[in-house]
C-alpha cells in the first residue's frame, strides 16, 4: 500500500504558500469581493490561493488532477487533489480569523475518489492539521513538530458537545425538528463553523458535528483527518466518506445516534 509521505509533505508546501498570500490580503483594506451566482462571496484572495496551489501541482505532480472551489476540474485520472482555497470566505472577509486552507489527494476507488491525505491550515489562528491513510492524524506547526490527534471516549449523547456551523439549512431539509432534539438532548451546543468542528472532533474537544449541506471542497480533507484520528465520519444518509453533499462526524461511540437525531423528521 502506497505509504502517501510524500504526498503530505508536498500538502505542507502546498499549505505555506497559500498561508503567505492568505495573510498578506487579510484584513486589507482594498480586499476586492465579489459574489458568485450561488450568493456566496469570494474574494481576491481565495482565487490567488488557488491559483498557486494549482501552479505548485502543475510542476510538482503534473499527472494528477485538480478540483477547485473556484475553478473546477483540471485534469484526469485516478489521483486527484482537492482544494477549497479559503474554507470560511464570510469570515475572511470579515477579518474573523476562523478560515483555512483544506487540501485532500483523492485517489479512484471504490464508491469514488476517496481521501487518502488531507491538511487543514489556519494561519490566522496559527494552527495546522494533517493526515495520511494508516499513518494516523496530527496538529502542529510543522512534520516534525506535531501532536497525534485522538477522538473523544464520550460514550453518552447526555455527556457530549456538539458543534454545527449554522441553523440554516436543516429547516429547508425537513430536519430542524431532530437538529433542535438532538441540542436539547446533547451537555453543550456551540456553532464554531466552517471546518473548526471537524478538527474539534479530530483532537477529542468537541464529540459530534453535523452540516446540512456541503461540496465536496468542504469535506474530503476534513473527513480523512477525522478517521485516522480514531472518529467516524459520514454523509447523514450513513454513507461513509465525503461525498453526500452534507456531512456528520463523530468520536465514532455516538454515531449511530447522530445520524438517527438527523433523519427527515415531520
Amino acid at each position: 500500500m502506497p505509504d502517501y509521505l510524500d504526498d503530505l509533505r508536498l500538502a505542507h508546501v502546498l499549505a505555506d504558500a497559500a498561508d503567505a498570500a492568505t495573510m498578506a490580503r487579510f484584513k486589507a483594506l482594498d480586499l476586492k469581493v465579489e459574489t458568485k451566482p450561488d450568493m456566496t462571496p469570494v474574494s481576491e484572495a481565495d482565487k490567488a490561493a488557488e491559483e498557486l496551489i494549482r501552479g505548485h501541482l502543475q510542476r510538482a505532480r503534473p499527472r494528477d488532477a485538480v478540483l477547485g472551489e473556484e475553478y473546477g476540474v483540471e485534469g484526469t485520472g485516478p489521483r486527484r487533489w482537492v482544494i477549497d482555497p479559503i474554507d470560511g470566505t464570510k469570515n475572511y472577509v470579515r477579518g474573523v480569523p476562523v478560515w483555512a486552507t483544506l487540501i485532500s489527494l483523492t485517489e479512484a476507488g471504490e464508491g469514488g475518489y476517496q481521501p487518502v491525505v488531507g491538511l487543514v491550515s489556519a494561519p490566522a489562528l496559527g494552527r495546522r492539521w494533517w493526515a495520511a491513510k494508516g499513518h494516523g492524524a496530527f496538529s502542529g506547526r510543522s512534520l516534525t513538530s506535531a501532536s497525534r490527534l485522538h477522538v473523544s471516549r464520550v460514550s453518552r449523547i447526555s455527556d457530549a458537545s456538539f458543534a454545527y456551523s449554522s441553523l440554516s439549512g436543516w429547516e429547508d431539509r425537513g430536519l430542524l425538528n431532530g437538529f433542535l432534539d438532538l441540542t436539547r438532548d446533547v451537555w453543550r451546543t456551540r456553532a464554531y463553523g466552517d471546518f473548526w468542528p471537524y478538527m474539534m472532533v479530530a483532537e477529542g474537544s468537541v464529540d459530534l458535528c453535523a452540516e446540512p449541506e456541503l461540496s465536496l471542497w468542504d469535506m474530503a480533507a476534513n473527513a480523512i483527518i477525522v478517521t485516522e484520528a480514531g472518529g467516524a465520519f459520514t454523509g447523514l444518509d450513513g454513507r461513509p466518506g465525503p461525498h453526500s453533499g452534507n456531512a456528520a462526524a463523530s468520536n465514532g461511540l455516538l454515531h449511530d445516534e447522530l445520524l438517527g437525531y438527523l433523519e427527515q423528521r415531520y
